[in-house]
C-alpha cells in the first residue's frame, strides 16, 4: 500500500495495479473473492488509472487448458491464483461472475479496465493454443460489456510467441476484441534469452508494434531471474522504446521517420551533439564517444582516417562545403587540419 501511494504522489504518467495480489495476501489464494472488490474499490478511490483483472480465467477456459495441457502451464500470477481458486472451490471466478460490480466501481472512479490474459503462453510451444484463444473470446465479450457501461477497456496479450505468429496474434486480438487497445508483454519470440530478455522482448515488440499493437510492456535483463535493479529497468525501457519506434517507422505515423531522417542527416554532417540529442540513450552514446581514442576528432575510432562519411563529404560537392564549415565551427581550422592530415587551405 505504501509503495502504491508513494507512486501515485510522484508519478507523472498513468499508473496501474493488479488488485488480486493484495486480495490474495489478505485472504489467501482460495479466499481472495472475499476481498477482491473491496481492494479494487479502495485502489480506485486512491486514484489509480487502471486495474489489471483476470476476468477471462473461468471454468470454461480452465476446461480448455485441462483438455490440452501445456509445457509451462499457467505463468500469470493472477491467472494462477484465479485458476487455483476455481479448481479448489469448484466456484466461478468472482471477477467474471460479478463483472457488473467491477464495472460500477470503475465507472464511478473513472478507472480503465485492463483485461489481463491470465492464460497467456509462458513458452513458445504453448503459443496460440485453445486455452489462450478461449480466454481471448471471453475478454472480447467483456470488453463490449465494459464499453456499453461507459468503462474504458484494453486487452493484455502474450507472452511467449514465435516470431512468425506474432502478427497473427495481433490480428486475431483486434478481430475478436473489436479493435480494442492491445498491449503485449514483449512478446518473447524465444525462451532462451535469460539475462538478455530486454533484447528478446524488443525483437518481438518491434514486430508486434508494426502489426498494430498499441502499447508495449517492457522487459528487463533480469526477467525470469530476479527483481530488476534501477539499471535493469533503464535498459529495459530504452530497449522497448527502440522497439516501439521501429514499429512506428513501419506504420509511417507520427514523427518516427522524421527522427530517423534527422539522425541520418546528423551522421552525414558528423554532427555528434545532434546525434546524442536524437539517440534514445544519448548519455550512453556520449560516454562511448568521449571514452574513445578519437574523441577529439571529427571521425570515430571504428574507421578512423578511413571514415567513409568523411571521405565522401570531401569529394561529394553537395556536402563538401557544408561539412567543412561545420567542422570549423566545432573544432577550429587548425585542429581539423592537424587531426585529418589535410593540407592547409583545402578544407
Amino acid at each position: 500500500n505504501d509503495i502504491r501511494r508513494m507512486s501515485l504522489r510522484h508519478s507523472t504518467v498513468m499508473l496501474g495495479t493488479v488488485p488480486i495480489y493484495e486480495a490474495a495476501q489478505k485472504r489467501g489464494v482460495y479466499a481472495f473473492d472475499e476481498a477482491i472488490f473491496d481492494v479494487v474499490e479502495g485502489q480506485a478511490r486512491e486514484g489509480v488509472d487502471y486495474v489489471t483483472v483476470h476476468c477471462g480465467v473461468t471454468k470454461r477456459s480452465i476446461a480448455r487448458l485441462d483438455d490440452m495441457p501445456r509445457v509451462c502451464g499457467i505463468v500469470s500470477r493472477g491467472g494462477a491464483v484465479t485458476a487455483a481458486f476455481i479448481r479448489k472451490t469448484g466456484r466461478e471466478n468472482p471477477l467474471y461472475e460479478r463483472f457488473d460490480r467491477l464495472l460500477e466501481i470503475c465507472r464511478e472512479h473513472d478507472v480503465t479496465l485492463s483485461l489481463g490474459d491470465g492464460l497467456r503462453p509462458g513458452a513458445t510451444a504453448d503459443a496460440t493454443d485453445p486455452a489462450q484463444l478461449e480466454e481471448l473470446f471471453i475478454l472480447g465479450e467483456l470488453q463490449q460489456r465494459a464499453l456499453a457501461a461507459g468503462v474504458q477497456a484494453m486487452i493484455e496479450g502474450p507472452g511467449h510467441v514465435p516470431l512468425d505468429e506474432i502478427a497473427a496474434n495481433v490480428q486475431i486480438q483486434k478481430r475478436i476484441c473489436h479493435g480494442a487497445p492491445f498491449y503485449v508483454l514483449g512478446p518473447l519470440p524465444t525462451d532462451c534469452g535469460a539475462g538478455y530478455d530486454h533484447i528478446t522482448g524488443a525483437i518481438g515488440g518491434a514486430v508486434s508494434a508494426a502489426a498494430g499493437t498499441d502499447m508495449l510492456c517492457y522487459l528487463t535483463p533480469a526477467e525470469h531471474l530476479r527483481l530488476p535493479t534501477v539499471e535493469d529497468v533503464r535498459d529495459g525501457v530504452i530497449a522497448t522504446r527502440i522497439a516501439a519506434h521501429c514499429g512506428d517507422v513501419v506504420k509511417r505515423t507520427g514523427r518516427a521517420r522524421e527522427r530517423d531522417r534527422a539522425m541520418s542527416d546528423a551522421r552525414k554532417r558528423l554532427d555528434w551533439e545532434r546525434m546524442f540529442e536524437l539517440a534514445f540513450d544519448g548519455k550512453k552514446a556520449r560516454e562511448f564517444r568521449v571514452n574513445s581514442e578519437d574523441a577529439e576528432r571529427a571521425v570515430c575510432s571504428m574507421c578512423g582516417p578511413l571514415c567513409s562519411v568523411n571521405i565522401d563529404n570531401h569529394t561529394d560537392p553537395q556536402y563538401a562545403a557544408e561539412a567543412a564549415a561545420h567542422k570549423r565551427r566545432m573544432f577550429g581550422q587548425e585542429i581539423v587540419e592537424r587531426v585529418e592530415g589535410v593540407p592547409k587551405g583545402t578544407l
